[in-house]
């Protein structure tokens, strides 16, 4: 059975919300509006197999269409995942029975990951989750084979409603709303592509319940997400999560501030109670951004999470409109300034769709492309409400490059998603080139982080037309030696590695100590007063490197 109909009254405000963090101290200045252009590029038609498009992650693939979940269709009429190309072809990649419906990631592998409300072997017949299962974490190969790679057994957690991410280290991490013994208290946990499972954390009710949103990961390693209710309120939590599990509560919901949070938004509360846009700081500092006002045109219950342009302005949805209108698309800029891009179903028919609840995305050929729940084709459904769209916003922006994986220690392989490689593309760190680049068709390909590398923008350069990364990738240092391994303070010690011309600070078990960069591969530095034995840690503008062996200070 279709888990969004199935399970409408419980969980369909909250099946398309993205995974969770409010870390929304964003850099770059917006630029002025553009006008924008609205298509409908797809309008799912009676009996084609994808229906209800919903999910909290949507991914470019590296032939460079898009990849969708459907909540509905498919050849067992519980969901699919599916690609689109930036004209409107969409093909079915793969049909399953078990509610896919919390959308997909592209992993560096290529595969895609997600997960299944129901399903798996786990819990089946017991454990508070029913005949269908506790829900299981997945990866599909763009040619459509799946690998089940955990299955919720309802004590370690169940329905799994948001997609999973892929951490720093290469592991996966996601969340679930429930326990499958008692409604409401999650999980958090991480599996590897190969299927080891780990448990990160089970929620207190102080903590938050209800984890409906996966997480994000921050510059600073942890991960950050949001619990729709529980805290001191009842209202939700923002938290950070160390990867080891360990958690920290940075903000509980009052009301006023907005509650039921999402990703950066609130679905309700807030000034007119229509939901708020918010940013928080690592350290959890609060601010709301803006308060909804749907009659002032804002929408309200936004149920998706923002995502940053290449304008450097954040751009979402909403569920609900104004004076019966059933959606809006807007942007924001991190100082708060609110604008409507477009307002579904203004027509009537509402032909362009309804109910927009999964996040934009940004195809490297720059334009935005979103999804509604329903509308379009009445004939769709018995509801004569029809089962949704694949619509684009272009925004006038240029096209730029996406990486794959944002850091990596110079020798590394980086994955980067774009448009029009040749192979004579030349590939740039913070300036410096790359030697190794493998070109797969003209919109993916790898190259080798270079000696030297500074941490800064990619670039792609095939003839006159140049493409720049919409992140900054951090060139991670790499400390492979220091000598001597013991002295006194003054000691001078050289320090050997890689990535280390962006030294910012040395410290000798916490104590700073002064330093001289010679080269990418190496530092000298002098054994400070007060330092005690202990390990060596060198900070660059790429991150952060401690040696594995200590100093001795004699």
């Amino acid at each position: 059975m279709n888990y969004v109909r199935k399970q409408d009254k419980r969980f369909r405000k909250f099946a398309a919300s993205v995974a969770a963090v409010a870390v929304l101290t964003l850099a770059g200045a917006a630029v002025p509006a553009r006008a924008q252009i609205f298509t409908v590029l797809y309008d799912a038609p009676a009996n084609a197999g994808i229906s209800n498009p919903a999910g909290q992650a949507d991914a470019q693939g590296r032939n460079g269409n898009l990849y969708f979940t459907a909540a509905s269709g498919g050849s067992q009429g519980a969901g699919a995942l599916f690609e689109i190309t930036p004209s409107g072809a969409a093909t079915i990649i793969y049909s399953q029975g078990q509610g896919l419906s919390g959308g997909t990631t592209l992993g560096t592998d290529g595969n895609f990951y997600g997960t299944d409300y129901n399903g798996g072997t786990g819990g089946t017949g017991g454990a508070g989750c029913g005949f269908q299962g506790c829900g299981q974490v997945w990866k599909i190969t763009p040619a459509g084979v799946e690998t089940i790679l955990y299955s919720f057994n309802g004590t370690d957690g169940a329905f799994p409603v948001s997609s999973v991410i892929e951490g720093t280290n290469g592991k996966y991490y996601g969340t679930t709303p429930d326990s499958g013994e008692g409604y409401g208290y999650s999980t958090a946990y991480s599996v590897t592509s190969s299927g080891t499972y780990t448990n990160l954390h089970y929620f207190l009710t102080t903590e938050g319940t209800n984890v409906y949103a996966g997480l994000v990961q921050g510059t600073d390693g942890n991960f950050y997400g949001t619990a729709y209710s529980g805290g001191a309120n009842n209202l939700g939590t923002i938290f950070k999560m160390a990867p080891s599990g360990t958690l920290t509560v940075l903000h509980s919901f009052e009301g006023s501030d907005g509650n039921s949070p999402l990703c950066g938004t609130t679905s309700t509360g807030g000034a007119h109670n229509n939901g708020v846009v918010f940013k928080i700081t690592p350290s959890g500092t609060y601010t709301v951004l803006h308060n909804l006002d749907v009659g002032a045109g804002d929408g309200e219950a936004p149920s998706a999470a923002l995502i940053e342009g290449t304008d450097g302005n954040l751009y979402g949805v909403t569920g609900q409109g104004t004076a019966g209108f059933l959606g809006t698309i807007f942007n924001i800029t991190t100082t708060g300034t609110f604008t409507t891009l477009y307002t579904f179903c203004t027509s009537g028919d509402c032909t362009d769709g309804v109910n927009p609840q999964t996040p934009l995305i940004q195809n490297t050929n720059g334009i935005f492309y979103g999804s509604t729940s329903t509308g379009g084709d009445s004939a769709c459904s018995g509801e004569g409400i029809g089962c949704g769209t694949i619509f684009s916003l272009n925004m006038g922006l240029v096209p730029f490059v996406r990486l794959v994986t944002a850091s990596g220690e110079e020798g590394a392989k980086i994955g980067i998603l774009g448009q029009g490689f040749t192979s004579s593309s030349v590939v740039k760190f913070g300036g410096t080139e790359a030697t190794t680049v493998t070109r797969s068709g003209t919109t993916y390909l790898t190259a080798t982080v270079p000696s030297a590398a500074l941490t800064g923008s990619v670039t792609v350069t095939t003839g006159s037309t140049r493409l720049t990364s919409s992140r900054t990738f951090d060139v991670t240092p790499m400390l492979a030696s220091f000598s001597p391994s013991s002295g006194p303070v003054g000691q001078l010690v050289t320090i050997n590695g890689t990535g280390l011309k962006q030294a910012a600070k040395v410290t000798f078990n916490g104590k700073s100590a002064s330093f001289a960069v010679v080269s990418d591969i190496e530092i000298t530095s002098t054994v400070p007063t007060g330092a005690t034995t202990g390990k060596i840690k060198v900070m660059t503008k790429g991150g952060s490197v401690t040696s594995s062996t200590n100093f001795t200070v004699n």
